[in-house]
């Protein structure tokens, strides 16, 4: 079923904070919608230029906001949904608190159109902070980087922005971009934060300080709007500045908790060299999420066998982390044969009724989430 056709503003409302939208709005107008009356909608995925808002409420998408800001169902206020027995509910509201009943605005949050059809969303806004800048700290490789990242935040500061590329990134971006990025570098760490205009300077040059001590190879602090995009362009672009390396890529996501992200990259290495396969990691580094991008040539079967036996290992490795198989992808058809492996059966079981209480004909998504 496809809605981008359904890509209307219904409402902003600066007086309530809040946004009624329908689901084919892509979230990058939203936000633009919503930055010319000082508002923030802070939902920030990668791909804002062409995710839409239902997409991103139907996996619970995060983004390079997410450790300061949380993800998208943390912004979710209410929802119109068409259930697949015919009748049409609306859930939640206009309201920050509301819970009368069970959540269902949660639940639908993240449930990949298996429950219901969202016709509408209602999502809260916050003010636009003052300012917000951005630094990269390049580093010799990511075990360093990810030691950065533990003492940023043991010192007390939630950024903004806490983004990594591994090498393989980093020369794609740049041979892409051409942003001026550092060739020689095992790893690079997008730092950022915003607010009041003392408050992020402050917080910057600490980061700063953080990663020096930590044994960065330079740090990089961006003193102008423009250059701070410039940097953010950085890891935006990481996906399809890889794709150029192949005819085919293949992008996972997997979370860890964030001080084993170093260890977690180090074995992503191990199962490429393993497999013989160029596969590219970047991510939010401030919460552990992960996405490993494996390039290949869409006419080589074998690489592409191999690249699923190396996808099955590095779901193996994030579950044996205390991770998970997905932090804000979804699981989508690809990932079905791994969620009992992280779930285990009794909770299998459980999504199962939840299924057939909502869809007891299983015709949303048939043969998926469990159904």
């Amino acid at each position: 079923m496809v809605l981008t056709r359904m890509n209307h503003m219904l409402e902003i409302s600066p007086e309530e904070q809040l946004a009624r939208v329908e689901p084919g709005v892509v979230t990058s107008a939203l936000a633009d919608a919503a930055s010319q009356v000082g508002l923030l909608f802070a939902p920030d995925p990668g791909s804002r230029t062409v995710s839409t808002v239902g997409g991103n409420v139907a996996t619970c998408a995060g983004g390079l906001r997410g450790l300061k800001y949380g993800v998208t169902r943390n912004y979710v206020l209410g929802m119109e949904v068409a259930l697949p027995t015919g009748e049409v509910i609306r859930t939640g509201g206009r309201l920050w608190k509301d819970v009368a009943g069970y959540d269902l605005t949660r639940l639908l949050t993240g449930s990949e159109g298996t429950l219901g059809v969202i016709t509408e969303i209602t999502v809260a806004l916050l003010p636009m902070p003052e300012t917000a800048h951005t630094g990269v700290a390049y580093f010799s490789n990511l075990s360093d980087a990810g030691r950065a990242v533990t003492a940023i935040i043991r010192d007390g500061v939630v950024p903004a922005t806490l983004e990594f590329l591994d090498q393989t990134c980093i020369g794609a971006v740049e041979d892409y971009a051409q942003l001026g990025l550092r060739r020689d570098a095992g790893a690079l760490l997008l730092f950022g934060d915003d607010g009041t205009r003392d408050r992020v300077e402050r917080n910057l040059s600490r980061m700063g300080d953080i990663c020096v001590s930590e044994g960065a190879m330079g740090v990089t602090v961006a003193t102008e709007v423009a250059a701070s995009e410039a940097l953010l362009a950085a890891r935006r672009c990481s996906l399809p500045a890889l794709s150029r390396l192949g005819t085919l890529t293949i992008l996972e996501d997997a979370t860890v908790p964030r001080p084993r992200v170093p260890q977690m990259v180090e074995r992503i290495d191990a199962i490429a060299a393993k497999h013989d396969l160029l596969i590219g990691t970047f991510g939010h580094a401030g919460d552990g999420n992960l996405h490993p991008t494996c390039v290949l040539d869409v006419h080589d079967g074998d690489a592409i066998e191999r690249s699923h036996s190396a996808v099955a290992e590095i779901f193996a490795a994030a579950i044996a982390m205390d991770g998970t198989i997905t932090g804000e992808h979804g699981v989508g058809a690809a990932k079905l044969p791994y969620l009992a492996n992280r779930l285990g059966d009794d909770q299998m079981a459980l999504l199962r009724r939840i299924k057939n209480a909502f869809d007891p004909a299983g015709i949303l998504n048939p043969g998926k989430l469990g159904s």
